[in-house]
């Protein structure tokens, strides 16, 4: 009874983070019992980002000592997990821009201080972008050698390229670099450079950087997206033709199609960093994140993954892309999963990585 009391009293926001990310924040990198001693706490809110921030900070303690005591390993496990804490805390917290950014900030200084320590380690990087920069972070495989074949990631919109850490390992491990970027209305970039409909010139910049770089591959570059991202990278691969191979996850065909039924915590965010001053002004520029046109111009092979029981962008959008593009296409429709299938990551995560693997060349492993 009293237990059921407490969540009746719950802000209602705090409530929809909870029922809408909860699977997304586990297969991550949040402990289980963090998220649920976490969230338990949290009955405003406004108090969301603070208690995250405060679970993060016990992470961080631990990685810094850790790093004192010469335990670099340890110190990066710790580190990594602080960042994602740090994210969660700051992820759709846009109504105080001050308090998300600090808890952002210190996201982004955790992960960048656990790069080296990483197995592989990271190197961040400086991506030019129309007299603007987006910050990404390189890991190559520890095997590998020569030009490797290189998988660019593209976040969602809540999301930022330290929370695509997950994501990385089993690309990783059958030989192929991966390359996160923060796009526009992502990330470090959110704050100058506002969400795109047309993200193949973000695409192009991070293109042109790859070809600049002697350790990677440029005719064996792959684009990958996942939520808003899992837009993002069938865009970028429709126009952007050194992509040859792209891999979308419950991205949404045509943005403005789903914007009613979307939580406000997310219509809110897209209007922060899509720089609108307005919803209405939102929802002009959502109609532009659109694959009507740009669905029949992928060419290259695409994987495209959704989850039958998404609440936040239905299978349909999936179905529908995978009918409209022009090259082969492989859909994998997750009955029991729901957003990005964060339910259920091993029906899709390891396939899509031997997928891949075998489009840009490498062995079966």
């Amino acid at each position: 009874m009293t237990s059921e009391v407490k969540s009746r009293g719950k802000d209602p926001r705090v409530e929809t983070a909870i029922a809408h990310w909860a699977p997304r924040f586990v297969s991550n990198g949040v402990l289980l019992a963090d998220f649920e001693e976490v969230t338990a706490g949290i009955e405003r809110w406004e108090d969301w980002c603070a208690a995250w921030c405060e679970r993060g900070q016990l992470h961080e303690d631990l990685g810094r000592d850790a790093l004192k005591r010469g335990y670099g390993l340890t110190a990066g496990e710790h580190l990594v997990r602080a960042a994602m804490y740090y994210h969660f805390a700051k992820f759709v917290f846009v109504h105080d821009l001050k308090e998300m950014r600090d808890a952002h900030m210190r996201a982004v200084a955790c992960y960048r201080d656990a790069l080296p320590l990483m197995r592989p380690p990271g190197e961040r990087v400086a991506i030019p972008f129309e007299g603007s920069t987006m910050a990404g972070v390189l890991r190559k495989p520890a095997s590998g050698s020569g030009r490797l074949p290189i998988l660019i990631m593209a976040p969602g919109l809540d999301s930022t390229k330290e929370e695509l850490h997950a994501y990385e390992e089993p690309f990783l491990a059958r030989g192929i670099a991966i390359l996160a970027i923060d796009g526009p209305g992502q990330g470090e970039a959110e704050y100058d450079i506002p969400i795109c409909g047309d993200y193949e010139r973000a695409a192009k910049a991070v293109c042109d950087w790859i070809g600049t770089r002697a350790d990677l591959d440029a005719s064996r570059i792959a684009m990958w997206g996942v939520s808003l991202g899992g837009y993002y990278a069938p865009r970028a691969a429709a126009y952007e033709k050194r992509i040859k191979a792209c891999i979308g996850i419950s991205g949404p065909f045509e943005w403005k199609e789903i914007w009613k039924d979307l939580p406000g915590l997310t219509r809110e965010a897209f209007r922060v960093r899509s720089h609108s001053k307005t919803e209405a002004e939102a929802l002009a520029k959502a109609a532009t994140l659109s694959m009507k046109d740009a669905a029949p111009k992928i060419a290259c092979p695409i994987f495209i993954v959704t989850g039958r029981q998404d609440r936040l962008v239905p299978a349909s959008h999936a179905e529908r892309l995978a009918k409209s593009v022009s090259g082969p296409v492989e859909l994998m429709i997750v009955e029991d999963g729901g957003h990005n299938a964060n339910n259920r990551p091993y029906r899709y995560r390891s396939r899509t990585a031997d997928w891949l693997a075998g489009q840009l060349g490498l062995p079966r492993i």
